[in-house]
């Protein structure tokens, strides 16, 4: 059963009508949702990567994806927040929107925020891999879950970095490490047991 779509809703079909409406409301309103035809339509339409790096010059944010129906789906779209992490992709993105002239002062003001308040570089051990120090320690005190998470792929790994790193304090950080060396220990290549 379709889900019924939130009011808060456009469907740009072209680049330039969704920046067209980011230019005219990205200061004034909370978010927004993003419709997009799905391929199997045949629609030509608005593209993920246009639509993203469309609203990294305004600086806003992608996130949460819904289906609509068998032809829609939605993405929701908003203001980054002041201290929302930033990754290699994106990184990538406004360094070349900004060569070629597209980003807006809203989005520059984004980037500079988020390199005093230490966004920016929030993710960079993370996509490096780098191996924290206590998750190092802790996997040393358990044989079988460093050796599984050794061998977990690469994208496993890097899921539960991510995980570790965003904990917002030293008591979460903890619980989150425990967490990884239990599931570690069990084989489990994700947090979540369908994953």
């Amino acid at each position: 059963m379709p889900i019924k779509p939130p009011q808060n809703q456009i469907h740009p079909r072209t680049r330039p009508a969704w920046r067209r409406w980011l230019a005219e409301n990205h200061a004034g309103i909370a978010g927004i949702w993003l419709v997009y035809d799905k391929a199997a339509t045949g629609k030509q339409g608005l593209s993920y990567v246009d639509a993203v790096e469309e609203a990294l010059c305004f600086g806003w944010i992608d996130s949460t994806v819904r289906g609509i129906d068998e032809k829609r789906y939605m993405q929701y779209f908003a203001p980054r927040k002041p201290k929302s992490v930033w990754a290699r992709t994106n990184k990538d993105r406004v360094a070349r929107l900004i060569k070629e002239g597209a980003m807006q002062e809203a989005g520059l003001a984004s980037i500079e925020l988020a390199k005093r308040n230490g966004a920016w570089e929030a993710l960079d051990s993370v996509e490096a891999m780098e191996m924290p120090a206590d998750l190092s320690a802790a996997l040393r005190e358990d044989p079988v879950a460093a050796t599984n998470f050794a061998a977990f792929p690469a994208s496993a790994r890097k899921a539960y970095l991510y995980w570790i790193n965003a904990a917002k304090g030293a008591t979460t950080r903890d619980t989150r490490i425990a967490g990884v060396i239990a599931f570690a220990a069990a084989n489990q290549k994700s947090r979540h047991p369908s994953g």
